[in-house]
């Protein structure tokens, strides 16, 4: 029986081309599951941009309305029947310094006595002279701190008696509420902010063009305030964040990277070494709040230092990011080649010059951008703030870092929890705004720096 033959070189030839076809296989489902996984990322990248923008797009929405703010411009008339007060005080030349200012402060305390309320009245009432309103629903047309100007206008011009001049005034939290369409109109009377006679004279106003909407300068200016809630502003909150991030910047940063430059480049590698470190990995990761209440414990109860100020605030942000700018600081000494330091101590440099003189200017650009993230955070920080009572109500702007203050995110936290929610809602939304063009300015100065480092090596 014959049998077939194939020789060698065929045999080969026929294992290569199947191993050949095993390889294009398997390649092709790596290529699949690499091209599968890309698909992936990018959709994951797209879903998380997805997101950012519909929070970024819902805090717009909500929060641009609250910049601008209905303005009524009417004619005051300081009539001498209700402003009743004798001429300012003028010093004589017997009179000393002291008699003169108890004569101007007994004047200025009869012009508080003036019922200023009555002006503002007779002011909105001349300005729709043919339309019937009683006092109440006139004056809840425009802000209560309105009548305060008037007589803050009086007694910086007592000349004003007698005179008209043109006043715009702020209009009331519930008239700008009816006006920007807030509450619905369809609503009954007794769920309505606004009596109808005043809703009505206030939809006169717009229509006659006496009250429009204007940029509320306001929100930057004043400070909070609940008597007159449509002229609260964001200032006092303001200036308080900014004196605990100079506290944060003043204390954290020094400490942090000579911490960092000491444990990573000086310290012993011991088991105390190794119980700091552990420790400070540890309280990156210990929740905000406690840092409240050891800075409550600590500052506030044993130190004594006063209770809502800025002052407590940095040192409690400056305890929560010590941990961050360390641990980040000692990351950018690590990814410095061990060869600059070889280098530095073969030319006869010493330990510290090699650390300070090479090593630590080319990490710069690290420690930046871990104190910016640090500092961020710090600025972004609710809870600690409220256990050492940044969430009373301050209406004046801190002269320093020792007087009481709020801080941005506690304001913001206050107005979500006001009881007039179709006003507050939006300037909870515009605080949010102010806060957030705050942190991005701060990444954008440390990507300017960075940069600018980074060109420098």
């Amino acid at each position: 029986m014959a049998h077939s033959f194939t020789p060698p070189s065929e045999q080969a030839l026929d294992g290569s081309a199947e191993r050949l076809k095993r390889i294009r296989a398997g390649l092709g489902k790596r290529h699949a599951r690499e091209r599968r996984f890309r698909a992936l990322g990018i959709a994951a990248i797209a879903a998380a941009l997805g997101f950012v923008a519909i929070l970024f797009s819902m805090i717009l929405y909500q929060g641009l309305p609250a910049f601008t703010q209905a303005n009524l411009e009417v004619d005051v008339h300081f009539d001498p029947a209700i402003v009743k007060v004798a001429a300012r005080p003028v010093r004589d030349a017997q009179q000393s310094s002291a008699e003169y200012q108890r004569a101007l402060l007994d004047w200025e305390r009869k012009v508080t006595m003036v019922n200023w309320n009555r002006v503002l009245e007779q002011s909105i009432k001349a300005a729709a002279p043919d339309f019937e309103i009683d006092t109440k629903s006139a004056l809840s047309i425009v802000e209560t701190s309105e009548r305060f100007r008037l007589r803050d206008m009086f007694v910086a011009d007592p000349g004003l008696l007698g005179q008209t001049v043109k006043v715009k005034m702020l209009a009331s939290a519930n008239a700008d509420n009816w006006l920007k369409g807030n509450i619905d109109r369809s609503l009954p009377d007794t769920q309505q902010q606004l009596s109808p006679s005043a809703r009505m004279l206030s939809d006169r106003f717009m229509e006659d063009g006496q009250m429009r909407f204007a940029f509320a300068w306001h929100i930057f200016t004043n400070s909070d305030s609940r008597s007159a809630p449509a002229s609260a502003g964001l200032a006092g909150a303001f200036i308080g964040s900014l004196y605990m991030m100079l506290v944060v910047i003043v204390l954290a940063v020094p400490i942090g990277v000579m911490s960092a430059v000491y444990l990573e480049e000086f310290a012993p590698k011991n088991k105390f070494t190794d119980f700091i470190e552990v420790n400070i990995n540890n309280l990156a990761a210990v929740p905000s709040i406690v840092f409240g209440l050891l800075g409550a414990a600590v500052f506030i109860n044993y130190f004594r230092l006063p209770l809502s100020a800025p002052l407590v605030g940095g040192l409690v942000l400056t305890l929560m990011t010590l941990p961050t700018i360390i641990i980040a600081t000692r990351s950018a000494l690590r990814a410095v080649p061990p060869s600059l330091r070889q280098a530095a101590l073969g030319i006869g440099a010493s330990k510290t010059q090699t650390v300070f003189h090479h090593v630590l200017p080319v990490t710069y650009p690290g420690i930046l951008t871990a104190t910016i993230i640090g500092v961020a955070q710090a600025l972004g920080e609710t809870a600690p703030l409220l256990l050492i009572g940044m969430n009373a109500f301050v209406a004046q702007i801190p002269g320093s870092p020792l007087e009481p203050s709020s801080a941005l995110p506690v304001q913001i936290y206050l107005w979500q929890g006001n009881e007039n929610r179709n006003f507050f809602e939006a300037r909870t939304s515009a605080a949010i705004i102010v806060l957030l063009g705050l942190m991005l300015m701060l990444n954008a100065i440390a990507i300017f720096l960075r940069a600018r480092l980074e060109r420098r090596k």
